[in-house]
């Protein structure tokens, strides 16, 4: 796959629906609503807040990493072209235990009407790079719907493999704690071991969501420049964003 594509592809498969670019969540924050039982109001319905590509487009462009850089918007047509790239890299991959399946399948599906946004930067002096992705949907329980069918399949996905091409990648999968101001919210630090045993790459995943409006902060690079200590910065995009939504 081409370079420039790279983020795109990360970007869209972090922010689709919730829940995983790395594949699990460290912490899951809920609110369940009032019951008939335990309310005497009556049930009332409010229309989810729509928002635009450019409503989007503008949250992100206001955001900056760790080192203080601005996140570079991705082009529209490359979040496109990275979510059709990885549907059909997923049509020939095996996954198991077939239960992570699910992750993945999620992380490519947008529903109808769906709107997202994605930026990244590069920190070439500590080669990491973050990527970071504001989605929203038509149907909050859509959104909740997705988080809650990924949730069930985490636990057979502690450790999982993905075979392409020949090529298989064993994932470890590690919860962390994330300070999160949203109402589901999970972070996850996933390293890749390649078949001869070599560690090569480390994903650190936080993400929340309001309402029909999800936010995701990655933090990709090679094993010891991103660590779980990181959560905490990208915590901090992932709760700028919401709020400015």
């Amino acid at each position: 796959m081409h370079r420039s594509i790279a983020p795109a592809t990360l970007a869209i498969a972090a922010a689709t629906i919730s829940l995983t670019g790395c594949g699990g969540s460290g912490q899951t924050n809920t609110t369940a609503p009032p019951t008939a039982e335990s309310s005497s109001a009556p049930p009332t319905s409010q229309p989810a807040k729509t928002y635009t590509n450019e409503d989007l487009s503008a949250i992100v462009a206001g955001l900056k990493d760790a080192q203080g850089q601005p996140l570079t918007l991705v082009p529209a047509a490359q979040i496109d072209q990275g979510l059709i790239a990885a549907r059909e890299m997923l049509k020939t991959a095996v996954i198991t235990p077939d239960a992570c399946g699910v992750l993945f399948d999620n992380n490519t599906q947008v529903p109808e009407g769906s709107t997202y946004a994605a930026g990244a930067s590069l920190a070439g002096q500590a080669q990491t790079a973050t990527v970071m992705t504001v989605f929203a949907v038509n149907d909050p329980s859509v959104m909740s719907a997705q988080f809650e069918k990924s949730a069930a399949a985490l636990d057979d996905c502690s450790t999982y493999t993905v075979e392409l091409k020949g090529q298989k990648i064993t994932s470890e999968l590690k919860p962390l704690d994330a300070e999160v101001q949203a109402d589901k919210s999970l972070a996850a630090l996933t390293i890749q071991t390649t078949p001869e045993g070599q560690k090569q790459v480390c994903n650190l995943t936080v993400f929340g969501v309001k309402g029909n409006l999800a936010v995701t902060a990655m933090k990709s690079g090679v094993v010891g420049a991103v660590t779980a200590a990181d959560a905490s910065e990208l915590a901090k995009l992932v709760n700028t964003a919401l709020a400015a939504g």
